[in-house]
């Protein structure tokens, strides 16, 4: 069976999440019907990461495994046809055909996430729904120096949903970079993995920061505390986006 490699963007609002669930409609849910309705096969899509509902992405990858061969951009074009017919929100951006052990989530070496908030006294308007808006004004240099705490390899328990599953809270965070262009702070992650709510959380504690109510070096005790109970306010999902995933071999 020939197995396809897909790029996704998706506007997460009206989701509950990447993942199927019995209390409403999911992105993977939304992609397993659009591969039905093509091709008649039932199967199973895995994600590169799971996000929450509310969250969108830019450039989620997943794989599947199909019993016909196609050529990619003739996958892509009918798929999406089938997407948009069923008003779903959901767009495939790219295919490849890949060998059998490439693995969407266990193939992965790096993923990049985007926190946006729009820092101004009005309220969104075009915006509202994908970004936070903070009314206050936002230092993000400030925000910017508090994030470098937080870079490394650490145990992230200040900075985890109680919720989450993974077996261990120690990660290696890459980047953690904060800039503005106007009213837009942009918030941009690295990692080969996150934990559960680990970048809404650094939103949050870093909105703190950028607020004049923590400065770095309470982002780092927090960080030390290991306390769920230290983390800043979890910032809320319209914000968060999934940018971009790195395989082995890619350009």
């Amino acid at each position: 069976m020939p197995r396809f490699r897909m790029t996704v963007e998706y506007d997460g609002t009206s989701y509950v999440g990447w993942q199927m669930q019995e209390n409403g409609h999911s992105v993977q849910a939304a992609l397993q019907n659009g591969i039905l309705s093509l091709t008649g096969e039932t199967v199973s899509v895995r994600g590169a990461g799971r996000t929450d509902s509310g969250v969108h992405a830019r450039g989620q990858v997943i794989h599947a495994d199909l019993t016909r061969e196609w050529q990619p951009f003739k996958l892509r074009n009918a798929l999406n046809a089938h997407l948009m017919m069923a008003n779903e929100r959901v767009s495939i951006i790219d295919v490849q055909q890949v060998s059998d052990d490439f693995d969407a989530r266990f193939s992965a070496v790096k993923r990049h996430y985007l926190y946006r908030i729009i820092s101004r006294p009005a309220p969104l308007a075009i915006e509202a729904g994908q970004a936070w808006w903070v009314p206050k004004e936002l230092d993000h240099e400030a925000m910017h120096a508090a994030a470098q705490m937080l870079v490394g390899h650490h145990d992230f328990t200040t900075f985890r949903s109680t919720h989450c599953q993974a077996k261990s809270p120690v990660r290696t965070l890459d980047r953690l970079d904060v800039t503005r262009s106007g009213d837009l702070i942009e918030i941009r992650a690295s990692a080969q993995s996150f934990l559960h709510n680990q970048i809404r959380s650094f939103a949050g504690t870093l909105k703190l920061a950028g607020e004049a109510k923590m400065s770095p070096d309470d982002v780092r005790r927090a960080l030390e505390a290991r306390d769920r109970k230290e983390c800043g306010p979890v910032a809320p999902p319209e914000g968060l986006y999934f940018m971009k995933v790195d395989y082995p071999g890619d350009a």
